[in-house]
């Protein structure tokens, strides 16, 4: 065991958040979700939506059965609505060529839809026990600063581990694969609560003494690497959201004329509408009317070619 993991795991021990997705009753599926749920979003947005979810569809079968517009309807104000589309199309995968069942192995994993190598090692890991660096921005901050003393990886915000960072991440890791899965996790919460990205509280961290970022004096990041600002207020993105919020609300057609009223920019919207078309998020119907897909009228129309 390396210098790192005791202190790291009796960290978590005696401080990790209680999540449901973390519960000892926790499936599976309901694994899936939370990771589906928590790409690019807080832990305070997730957990009412991932209750929603799992008490509307507490197994992938259910979810199937239902058409995507009914996820996409559920799915709210979460953010990144083709998250909600991916884990539809997946639960179909999963009902229809696992037998209901959520795949326990990584290469599994990655056939479903939505799945890459990070979601693939989550749900291996934390959902069937086994022993797979999973790579987060938490993980791949706190490995960073503590074994190569640099603020935050080459290249991250967004881009995919270094071979190099999968390496150091690997080993790392307890032998044993249920501690190793239990690692992983607690090497996450740590990012989360205490190795934060700004502001970190070296003071209450278990491993300050051989970290080396702390030793080197806490050196500040390439700023040239730092991600700009994102700006909502008047994006593609806002548009997009206006328009599925009308749709969700609807539960059922609308004309484009309610739509043209909610947005003052007509290319812009038009823009938002072939974009959201082309994500298989809304159906364009005959007579210029738009719903949620799945809807009676939707499921009956003619669909847009996927290139």
């Amino acid at each position: 065991m390396s210098p790192y993991q005791r202190p790291v795991l009796d960290w978590y021990a005696a401080h990790a958040r209680d999540l449901p997705w973390r519960a000892p009753g926790a499936t599976p599926w309901s694994v899936l979700v939370s990771e589906f749920m928590l790409q690019q979003t807080p832990v305070s947005r997730v957990l009412p939506a991932y209750a929603a979810w799992l008490a509307r569809w507490p197994e992938p079968a259910r979810l199937a059965a239902d058409p995507a517009g009914e996820a996409i309807r559920q799915w709210g104000r979460l953010g990144y609505p083709r998250r909600a589309v991916r884990l539809h199309a997946a639960s179909g995968v999963i009902t229809d060529r696992y037998a209901g069942i959520v795949p326990s192995s990584v290469t599994e994993l990655r056939t479903l839809p939505g799945v890459g190598g990070y979601t693939a090692a989550a749900v291996a890991s934390f959902a069937y026990g086994q022993r797979h660096a999973v790579l987060d921005t938490n993980v791949r901050r706190v490995l960073t600063r503590l074994v190569r003393g640099v603020a935050r990886p080459a290249g991250s915000g967004g881009s995919a581990p270094s071979a190099a960072e999968v390496r150091l991440a690997e080993s790392l890791l307890p032998s044993e694969p249920r501690v190793a899965a239990r690692w992983s996790v607690a090497v996450m919460e740590l990012g989360a609560l205490v190795c934060t990205a700004t502001a970190p509280r070296c003071d209450q961290c278990p491993v300050a003494n051989s970290c080396a970022w702390l030793s080197a004096g806490r050196p500040a990041a390439d700023a040239t690497a730092k991600r700009p600002a994102q700006r909502y207020t008047g994006t593609d993105r806002q548009c997009r959201g206006a328009v599925l919020a009308v749709l969700r609300s609807a539960h059922g057609t609308v004309p484009r004329s309610r739509l043209d009223a909610i947005w003052p920019d007509p290319e812009q919207l038009a823009r938002a509408l072939t974009g959201l078309a082309g994500d298989g998020l809304i159906a364009p119907l005959p007579g210029g009317r738009y719903a949620l897909p799945g809807t009676t009228a939707a499921a009956t129309a003619p669909q847009p070619a996927t290139p």
